[in-house]
Parts: structure tokens; C-alpha cells; sequence
């Protein structure tokens, strides 16, 4: 740059917040050219952008180590202070933060631009008034301003971080606090961005966006937060008061806390600061550092680093002394060993390298490599070797690194898939690789590299960003915490038909029935706290929820097995209620579901009162029979031979085997027999039952009750409509009686089927003592001939080798013929199908061939005695001959114990079934 040392310059300085950085656009703006130097690439795209909508694109430049923007057109520049053009000529330069001449790392480089660079008309230094007395020795004829701070800022003493009020920034030192300190904000306020030194600018631009745009209320950043991000921030928390500088770990100087403090308030806004709950006592702020914190007065700087702007470069050894010459200026101070410095001592030590840097140019040109940044944090040893794998490219052929090498290098790290710190540790890479893609004359295919280099890091940054996102923030959270804050504005609550909850139009979860659901992908720490923190949203809508149920139809509620076989109830797929174990069969208890009891009272018990009166409905609706049986087996008019029977009735269900209750039913006179008839009850052959007890949702609600009553799964149920299992196994033996069904050899019929069967083969004995019993009834059911013929022996009945008599010689006693009409003669060649039709009018053609008969003999049935296993009876049945139909029975024989008593309650049965 040329020499404009009688050009004006003027010193703006103060504290954060005092608008130094506005001042200095302005004032380059009113310049026919321009240039200013930033600390920080994110800082300088954001002023480049506002410079852009201000002057246009092709009149402004970006320059950074990373990325070059430089119209042909451009007057006015924008860059970081390392990559300032300081061979241009520019009517106006600024230098920003320029206190940061005390870093030991960089600091050398903002004291060169602070003495050195200057504009044709003017230049202007930014930065902390610190650097009043610095200035005023360093540049007498300087101009200095004070600029101070629009705003208050004030210490609000420490919170835990639970309590931060939004717009809060939290600043940590180390990736893995910062980590840990945004996955708690995720769950307890719904997230937080991420702004860190180690990410790239697109990056953090993306999060820094998430932040301003209100998508999250919380930052969590390094102290690159400090170097003039303009950030919407009230307050500022330090997580810790002490960092790691590169050399050792130590306490941050007041003048460091009070740059980061300073970023809280913004333009006229206040802000304050504070630290955490929980710091060590030796890392809390003193009395006497917040007063001068508050009042922006930190200590004068008395000196700053300084290298050589201009070593010598007639060799190595050479331009490493010269970098290390002493400043003749007490006011400043050599720079402390730097990363680049550190690899060109390492690259020295290196024959190959030196072999190659034979003159001036050739040094100038390893000088220039070492400088390339250290952006993976790999050290300077790391560092060298990447260097010195690159220097033969650079020192020896056309002086580029061949497109091959580049493309190879680029391609290994176009992968976007990787956690975090994977994807960090390829944007470092990607970071040097477009460093060295910017210097035009190092690499082949220049432009094509730029790009290609562009390109990768924004892939990798978007990649980066969307892990960020992904892990740091839970916008459910954010929307359920923003409307617990005091002073929130009401939000949109909202229920759409499926049962999905809305807030503020984002899912938060669906609420099937009174239970609310939190979604699928939510983490299982947070689940607890979606869940209360729904509770507020959902009054109106769970009392809407109370309501709804009230008035819902039967048919909306629904009895079914939970995965664990639990009888529950549900309604819109929600469970409301469990039957559990109560004082009996017809009466459990109802365990109503713990959404219910987390509603309010009164909605509690709108739900609870419809789901009890739905149950009394269903059993009246479906166990009417039984549940009249109790009443009648609990009425004391009700005689008590018939209430003992009642009782064993109903504790078995309204089905049980007749020979269980075979003393109490022998007991009965005609009269009772009369009074459990009105009972609904049907006496047969082998089981007594309910004839509505058949029904499937009878068969459902039995199931449930005994479940219930058991403390046990419910049992698997067949087909509605199932009449026969034949592979078919049951937990245990009552089982299938409480299905409805009976076992018949190694299957199970059902017992108002088997009953049935039973009655056809009675109604078969009145062709007398040796008939046959037509299988095509049996056969419609599925049942085989083995079957068949194991229910007939079970039911008194054996097969026999004796023919039947003549059809001529039989008689039918018209007693008997009044007592049943659907007898018929078992050698009778007229047959009814099961459609109505006369088999004898179908044509000879159609006739199936003969199939040998088997004839069955009345056995009759053995007693059965208290307490002991019944043995068959091969006696004689009850009765004597009668010479009209063969066989007559006694009169007062039990029901179905003789054929004569059994038809009577065969008669009943078949009323039953027509019902």
C-alpha cells in the first residue's frame, strides 16, 4: 500500500454495543473506495452482505483466507484482518477489534494493520477504550472518540440454567461443555444454537439464523462470541470464568469477560450477565470486577504483540530470525511462537525442503505454505507433514498441485453422512483445501477447484448444521415451554380428526381417548416432560374429550384383550378401563385408566359414569339370561332347592355339566323345573345352559368376567359363528366351557350343538329299541363319524349288532307322537335333505351308494355321585316295555334321565333354538 502516513486517522473507541462497527460502514460508504479488516469471516460476510444491498454486487468485494468474491467493478472490501490486499490503494480503511493486538496467536497481525495500513483520506481504528493510552503513543497525531454505550448493562447474579430467561447466551469453553450444555437446554427449553470458532462461517450463519429468527431462545457459543457477532442477546451466562488458551489453563482477564459480557443488550435494549449455579468459589466474579464490569472500565493496555511485517527472506535461516527480531518499541512486545512460525522451523528441519528453497522467491513461497491455517487443530508437527507433502508440488515442476491430487482429496471428503465430530473434523479439512484452492497459481484448474471446494463445504456445513439441529433442538419442547413462561400470549391449541394435538400448528402428540401420546421419535428423556407439560394445553379439549364420551353411542366403546390378555374397555382405540378381580362373576371391578384419573374431577367422573353404565348395558345386552338367574338364585321367594341350583349356575357361568349339578336337578319337582325354565334355562342330556349364552358377544363378555375374576388372560376365541374345533387347545379344562364348549374325543363341539345331536338321536329311538341315527346332521357340523359316534356313547347310547324290526310291526304311541311329530322310523326310505326336498323324488342317478348302517341301542345314563368318579351302567334302562312303541319310561324318572322325561325338555330345547 502506498504511503499515506499524513492521512487523518481517527480512533473510535468503547465498550461493546456503542455502534463503532455502523460508524465505520457508514464512513467507508461515503468513500469513493474502501476497505475494511474484521477478526472474524462470519463478521465480514455479515457486513459484506449489508454493503452489497447498499452499493450492489458488482461493486463490492468479500476476501477472506477461505473465500474471494472480487468483482471486476469492486471499490469497497470487506475482509478479515489476515487477508486484507495491503498492496491496494483505498480512499478509506478501518481496522475492527483492534485491541486484539494483545492475542497472543493472532495479535501480531492487528498491531501491523494498526501501525501500518492506512487510507488516502482516512483510516479509522475500532476497538475497546483500553487502548487509549496505547494509541496516543503509538500514533500522536491520532484523533480519538469515545463512543459510549447505548445501553446498560448489569449483573444479575448467578442461575441455574433451568432459569436463564430467553434471549440468553451461555458461554462454555471446550466442545464438550458446550455439547453438554445444549442438550440440557434441548430438554428443558426445547433447544439452543451452537456457535463455535471450530465450525464453518456457513454453519454457524445457519445457526446464528436459527437464533435471530427466533426458532430457538437460546445460544450456547465459545468466546468467539466476543469478536463482534451482532447478536440479539439480553443475557450472558458464563458457564466457567477459565479456559485453556493453547499453553496453559488459566482465568479469563477482566477486559476478556467484559467483551463477552458486553455482546447482552443491543442498541438502546439493556442487558445483564452472570454465571451459572455452581461455579467454583475461586471462578466467581468479585465485588469489585462486577462494579468496573458494569462500568466498562478495564484495565489499560501496555503494550501489543508484534512480529516482523517484512522479514528477510534471503533464506530460511534467515526469514526465521528475522521473525523472531525484538521490537525496538517498548510499547511492544515480541509475538509468542506461532503456528505458522512453528511449521517453518519443522520444514526447515526437513533436507528435502530446504533443497528446494533456493532463493528469495523460492523462501517467500515456503513462508507463504507454512501460513496456511491450522483449521484442523492438528498441531504444528501435523501440520508441517501436510505441508511438506504439498511442497514438492509447489517448488518443483509448473508450480501447482496436479488437479488429480486435489479432485482425490476433495472426493474423500465429499461424505455427509457421520456424527458431528465426524463431519467437524471434515469441514477443517475441506476448510484448508479451499485455502489453498483460493491461491490461483498453486493449484491447476483454478476456477474448477474454487468451485468444487464451495460447493463441498456447503454440503458439509448443511450436513453439520442438520446434525446441530437435530440433536440440540426439540421443537415440540420449544413450543410447549414458550407457553408455560409468565407472560406468554395465548396459543393456537388445536385437535384434528385423527386425535393429533396441535400447538401453534406443530404436532406435540396425538391424544387417543383421555390418553395423551407423545410421537414415536420423541427421546425418552423427554418423554416425561412432553407429558406434563401437555397437561396445560388439553383442559378445554379433555373436558370436550368428557363430553364426548357422555354422549357416544354403545357401539363406540369397545371390550377386547390388551396385548397382555387383559380384559380392557376402549373408546377411539384409548383405553379406558380394566375389569379386574370384584366380589364375583357378574360384578368386577372397574380400574379406570390413569388418564382418566389425571383429568379434572368433574371431567374424571363424566368418564367414569358412562363407562359404568356401559357395562351394566353390555351385560344386560349380552348375559340377560345370567344375570337373571343371579337375581332369581338371590330372591328369596325364589324356592331354595332352585336358588342352591341358580347359584351353581351362575358361579360356573351359565354353562355347566349336568352331571355336576345331577342331585340338585333330580330335586326338582315339576314346578321348579317350571320356575328355571322362565329362567331361560335349557336342561339337556349332558350340559344345563343359557340358550342366549351362545352368542358372540355373550361368549366375549363370559370370557372377560372369568378373566377378570381369575386374575388371568382372557382366552383366545374361535369364529363367531364356530361350532366345531377340531385343532383346538385349551390352557386348561374349564376352558372350553366357558367358550361354550364341550370336548367329544380329542375336539370340541359346541354344547348347544352337541345338544342337538343328542335330540336327534332320541327323536331316533322312537323306531324302537334297535335304531339308526341319520350322520348328515353331524357331518354339516364337521364332525366325523368317530366324533359323532364318541357323543352318542357319552350320551347314553351304544352301537349294537341286532337289526331293528320290520317297518310294519312298529307302532308309534301316539302319546309319545304327540310329545314329538318329528319322529321318524329308522327304516322309513323317505329322507329329508337339508334344503326340504324329497331325496326319493331325485333321480336313481343321484342316489349315493348304500353305506353299511350302524344301529345304537339306549343304554341310559349313570348317576352321578357326590364326590366320586362316575362308572358306566350297563343295567337294563328305567321301565318296562310297552307293548305299542317298545319301550316306555317311567313317569318319575328325572328329565332326560329316560327318554319319555327327556323329550319334554328335547321339546324346550328346540322352542330354544327357534328363538
Amino acid at each position: 500500500m502506498s504511503d499515506f502516513s499524513q492521512s487523518p486517522v481517527i480512533a473510535v473507541l468503547g465498550p461493546t454495543n456503542t455502534g463503532k462497527t455502523h460508524l465505520a460502514v457508514e464512513r467507508m460508504c461515503a468513500h469513493s473506495s474502501g476497505m475494511i479488516g474484521f477478526p472474524l469471516r462470519l463478521l465480514a460476510r455479515e457486513i459484506y452482505d449489508r454493503v452489497v444491498a447498499l452499493k450492489g454486487a458488482n461493486r463490492v468485494a468479500l476476501v477472506t483466507g477461505e473465500e474471494k468474491i472480487i468483482p471486476k467493478d469492486a471499490r469497497w472490501f470487506l475482509c478479515t484482518a489476515e487477508a486484507m490486499p495491503i498492496d491496494r490503494d483505498f480512499s478509506f480503511v478501518a481496522i475492527d477489534e483492534a485491541q486484539l493486538g494483545i492475542n497472543p496467536e493472532r495479535g501480531h497481525i492487528f498491531t501491523d494493520r494498526i501501525l501500518n495500513i492506512r487510507g488516502r483520506d482516512e483510516t479509522m481504528i475500532l476497538g475497546s477504550d483500553s487502548l487509549r493510552p496505547l494509541i496516543e503513543r503509538l500514533i500522536p497525531d491520532a484523533e480519538i472518540i469515545s463512543r459510549p454505550r447505548f445501553s446498560t448493562l448489569s449483573y444479575a447474579g448467578p442461575r441455574k440454567l433451568s432459569r436463564l430467561p430467553r434471549r440468553s447466551a451461555i458461554v462454555a469453553f471446550s466442545v464438550e461443555d458446550v455439547y453438554a450444555i445444549a442438550e440440557m437446554l434441548r430438554r428443558q427449553h426445547g433447544g439452543a444454537a451452537i456457535v463455535m470458532g471450530s465450525l464453518s462461517p456457513q454453519t454457524r450463519n445457519a445457526q446464528v439464523k436459527m437464533y435471530q429468527d427466533g426458532e430457538v431462545d437460546y445460544l450456547v457459543a465459545t468466546d468467539a462470541i466476543g469478536m463482534g457477532l451482532n447478536l440479539d442477546v439480553s443475557h450472558v451466562a458464563f458457564a466457567a470464568l477459565r479456559k485453556f488458551d493453547g499453553r496453559r489453563r488459566r482465568r479469563l482477564t477482566i477486559a476478556e469477560i467484559g467483551q463477552i459480557a458486553g455482546r447482552a443488550g443491543r442498541h438502546q435494549k439493556d442487558g445483564s450477565f452472570g454465571v451459572l449455579s455452581g461455579l467454583a468459589s475461586s471462578d466467581e466474579l468479585e465485588p469489585e470486577e462486577i462494579e468496573r464490569l458494569e462500568a466498562h472500565e478495564f484495565p489499560r493496555l501496555e503494550w501489543l504483540y508484534w512480529r516482523n511485517a517484512e522479514p528477510d527472506l534471503a533464506s530460511i535461516a534467515c526469514l526465521i530470525q528475522s521473525l523472531e527480531d525484538k521490537p525496538k518499541d517498548r510499547l511492544l512486545q515480541a509475538a509468542p511462537e506461532a503456528i505458522d512460525l512453528a511449521v517453518l522451523k519443522r520444514l526447515a528441519q526437513d533436507p528435502d525442503v530446504n533443497r528446494l528453497a533456493i532463493d528469495k522467491d523460492m523462501v517467500r513461497l515456503l513462508w507463504e505454505a507454512a501460513c496456511i491455517p491450522d483449521f484442523r487443530k492438528i498441531g504444528a508437527d501435523h501440520q508441517a507433514r501436510f505441508v511438506a507433502s504439498l511442497w514438492p508440488y509447489l517448488a518443483q515442476g509448473n508450480g501447482r498441485i496436479p488437479h488429480a491430487r486435489m479432485a482425490q482429496e476433495i472426493s474423500r471428503l465429499e461424505n455427509v453422512q457421520g456424527d458431528i465430530s465426524t463431519l467437524a473434523a471434515r469441514i477443517s479439512a475441506a476448510r484448508s483445501w479451499s485455502y489453498i484452492a483460493q491461491k490461483s497459481r498453486w493449484v491447476e484448474q483454478a476456477d474448477i477447484m474454487v468451485e468444487r471446494t464451495r460447493l463441498l463445504e456447503r454440503r458439509l456445513s448443511d450436513a453439520m448444521h442438520n446434525q446441530l439441529t437435530q440433536r440440540f433442538v426439540d421443537k415440540r419442547t420449544r413450543v410447549l415451554m414458550r407457553g408455560l413462561m409468565k407472560g406468554a400470549l395465548p396459543q393456537d391449541v388445536g385437535l384434528e380428526d385423527d386425535g393429533t394435538v396441535l400447538v401453534d400448528g406443530l404436532k406435540i402428540g396425538t391424544l387417543k381417548g383421555f390418553q395423551f401420546v407423545v410421537p414415536s421419535d420423541s427421546r425418552r428423556e423427554d418423554r416425561k416432560m412432553l407429558l406434563a407439560a401437555a397437561e396445560r394445553y388439553l383442559g378445554s379439549i379433555m373436558t370436550d374429550k368428557a363430553d364426548a364420551l357422555a354422549k357416544a353411542p354403545d357401539s363406540e366403546l369397545v371390550l377386547a384383550a390388551d396385548e397382555a390378555g387383559h380384559p380392557v374397555i376402549y373408546w377411539q382405540e384409548a383405553k379406558l378401563a380394566v375389569l379386574t378381580k370384584g366380589k364375583n362373576l357378574l360384578h368386577p371391578e372397574i380400574k379406570f385408566d390413569r388418564a382418566i384419573k389425571d383429568v379434572s374431577p368433574e371431567n374424571s367422573k363424566k368418564a367414569e359414569e358412562r363407562i359404568k353404565q356401559w357395562v351394566e348395558t353390555m351385560k344386560a345386552k349380552h348375559l340377560d339370561g345370567l344375570v337373571k338367574i343371579d337375581a332369581m338364585a338371590n330372591d328369596a321367594t325364589t324356592p331354595a332347592s332352585v336358588r342352591a341350583l341358580f347359584a351353581q349356575i351362575v358361579e360356573a357361568g351359565g354353562i355347566i355339566m349336568r352331571r355336576q349339578v345331577d342331585q340338585a336337578v333330580r330335586a326338582l319337582d315339576n314346578d321348579m323345573r317350571g320356575v328355571a325354565r322362565r329362567g331361560g334355562l335349557v336342561f339337556g342330556a349332558l350340559d344345563i345352559f343359557h340358550h342366549a349364552l351362545m352368542k358372540p358377544g355373550a361368549v366375549l363378555w363370559r370370557n372377560a368376567l372369568f378373566a377378570a375374576l381369575d386374575e388371568q388372560p382372557m382366552i383366545a376365541l374361535p369364529g363367531d359363528n364356530a361350532v366345531h374345533l377340531k385343532d383346538w387347545t385349551f390352557a386348561a379344562p374349564d376352558h372350553a366351557s366357558r367358550l361354550g364348549f364341550r370336548k367329544i374325543g380329542g375336539e370340541y363341539v359346541r354344547v348347544d350343538m352337541a345338544e342337538r345331536l343328542v335330540k336327534q338321536a332320541h327323536e331316533a329311538r322312537q323306531a324302537g329299541p334297535v335304531f339308526a341315527i341319520d350322520a348328515a346332521l353331524a357331518t354339516s357340523l364337521g364332525l366325523s363319524q368317530e366324533v359323532h359316534e364318541a357323543l352318542l356313547d357319552m350320551a347314553g347310547f351304544v352301537k349294537t349288532d341286532d337289526k331293528p324290526q320290520a317297518a310294519e310291526s312298529q307302532k308309534i304311541d301316539p302319546a309319545d307322537a304327540a310329545t314329538n311329530q318329528s319322529v321318524v322310523p329308522a327304516t322309513s326310505t323317505e329322507t329329508v335333505t337339508d334344503d326340504g326336498s324329497d331325496a326319493s323324488q331325485k333321480s336313481d342317478d343321484a342316489t349315493p351308494p348304500e353305506t353299511p348302517s350302524i344301529h345304537w341301542r339306549w343304554k341310559g345314563m349313570g348317576k352321578a355321585r357326590s364326590g366320586k368318579q362316575q362308572k358306566s351302567n350297563n343295567k337294563k334302562p328305567h321301565g318296562k316295555r310297552s307293548p305299542k312303541s317298545g319301550f316306555q319310561p317311567r313317569k318319575s324318572e328325572p328329565v332326560l334321565a329316560t327318554a319319555g322325561g327327556a323329550f319334554a325338555e328335547l321339546a324346550a330345547l328346540k322352542e330354544a333354538m327357534k328363538k
